[in-house]
């Protein structure tokens, strides 16, 4: 049954599909058969042709208090209608000043300063800029080596692409940054597989870093920057203990740690960010997402004091850091920002997820016996499960689970290859979980 509260007949779509280049998208086979999204209320999204169809991808990592939040919209709305534009350089406005307070209230202690951008992907390049800048302002000027993670994901800019480990998104771009290393990946399929929460098998992974200052000295590091959970990859929790390894390791060598939180921050693994879960302090913290539960595009880099203050020398009147963007802090964002942040307070959210965690868990296991279901993991309100590839066309059968979902089970999942990503928006019922293991199994079997 359609929700009748809500618009649920077709509406117009463009005769013509062509100028629009899409990102990270199969364009060609998306423009033969569209996946139009029109409306969309809490669980739910509606399509293009009047259907309801549950997310269990939280549109994108984002929308972790649901869709179509009244509170955020209204609050959006005030703020345009009295203040649309601030310039961020020079000028500010209050709204910022309060979030980025909200942000640090919620962080781990020590991480007590907040820089503004617009996305996960400025978030990442603000953070490599960051450690590259105060260790030369620190006097170690050598230090502009990063060291990413196989398989891991820092959004699509120059620097975030070159440490992030994902093949598909480098190969094309030629050499990207100079002076850039990966750690292996924390995965080893024969030791962790069907594993709910985090591996009891991999913190021996962090060593690498060890062969890695071994390889080209301390001196030229200048920051580690790894996921807690690498999400876009296909959900891979980090092994027990691995974060507390690097985390002594690189204090071990005067290197920064950076977690990137774009996707594990706001809820999505039971606490505010991943770092509060772990018990690890990194020096910098990524977010986006689920900041303004997607509402409006925002992004932000969280450091310590140690960081923050190293810069604020020199006369007062000079600019510390020559960074920064247009709409960093735009109040529409920050006004976005605020709401949702009232919402996960006031509605519990995160203590939500951490009750979840176990349903989920269980209901996704129960998938292990279906057809070419070769792995699952979960963690938080996340799971991943592999799927083997077709012989001869990597990708090919999540690519067709995908479209199964939207267009014959009236659902919304992520893929990555072969894997089904499921992340659903913190409100979730028991019930939908149900539903939601229950139209992936159909999926499953369909493209057996």
């Amino acid at each position: 049954m359609l929700d009748k509260s809500l618009p649920t007949s077709a509406v117009s779509v463009p005769n013509d599909l062509a100028a629009f280049w899409m990102p990270f998208t199969a364009n060609r086979a998306f423009k033969r058969a569209p996946k139009m999204l029109a409306g969309a209320k809490g669980m739910h999204y509606f399509t293009a042709d009047g259907r309801k169809v549950i997310d269990a991808a939280s549109g994108m990592w984002c929308t972790n208090a649901g869709h179509g939040r009244e509170q955020i919209a209204a609050a959006i709305a005030k703020q345009a209608a009295t203040l649309d534009y601030a310039p961020p350089f020079q000028f500010s406005h209050p709204q910022a000043f309060e979030l980025a307070s909200r942000i640090v209230e919620l962080a781990p202690d020590g991480l007590d300063h907040v820089f503004f951008c617009n996305s996960g992907s400025e978030a990442a390049d603000t953070a490599l800029k960051m450690a590259m800048a105060w260790q030369m302002i620190r006097g170690q000027g050598s230090r502009t080596r990063f060291i990413g993670r196989e398989r891991g994901y820092h959004g699509v800019g120059f620097g975030g692409t070159a440490v992030g480990g994902i093949g598909n998104n480098r190969k094309m771009f030629g050499t990207l940054l100079n002076g850039v290393d990966h750690l292996p990946s924390t995965y080893d399929r024969d030791k962790q597989a069907f594993t709910k929460g985090e591996p009891e098998y991999g913190a021996h992974f962090a060593d690498a870093l060890e062969g890695l200052v071994n390889l080209h000295g301390a001196n030229t590091i200048a920051a580690v920057i790894v996921e807690p959970m690498a999400g876009s990859t296909g959900v891979l929790p980090a092994p027990q203990g691995y974060l507390k390894k690097l985390r002594e390791i690189t204090k071990k060598h005067g290197i920064l740690l950076i977690f990137d939180e774009v996707i594990t921050g706001y809820g999505r693994l039971g606490h505010a960010f991943a770092a509060e879960r772990y018990g690890v302090v990194p020096d910098m913290l990524t977010f986006a997402k689920g900041i303004t539960n997607g509402a409006v595009p925002m992004g932000g880099v969280l450091v310590s004091d140690t960081i923050h203050d190293a810069f604020m020398t020199g006369p007062d009147y000079a600019v510390e850091l020559c960074h920064g963007y247009t709409y960093s802090a735009h109040p529409l964002a920050c006004a976005a920002g605020l709401a949702t942040l009232d919402i996960y307070r006031d509605e519990k959210l995160f203590e939500r997820a951490k009750k979840l965690e176990p349903v989920l868990a269980d209901a996704v296991m129960a998938l292990k016996g279906e057809p070419n279901v070769v792995d699952i993991r979960t963690v938080g309100l996340t799971a991943g499960i592999d799927l083997a590839p077709r012989p001869d066309a990597p990708g090919q059968r999540g690519f067709e689970a995908m479209n199964s979902a939207f267009h014959d089970n009236e659902m919304m999942l992520r893929i990555a290859g072969d894997t089904l990503v499921l992340t659903p928006p913190l409100i979730i019922s028991e019930d939908q979980i149900g539903e939601i293991v229950d139209k992936v199994a159909k999926v499953i079997r369909a493209v057996a």
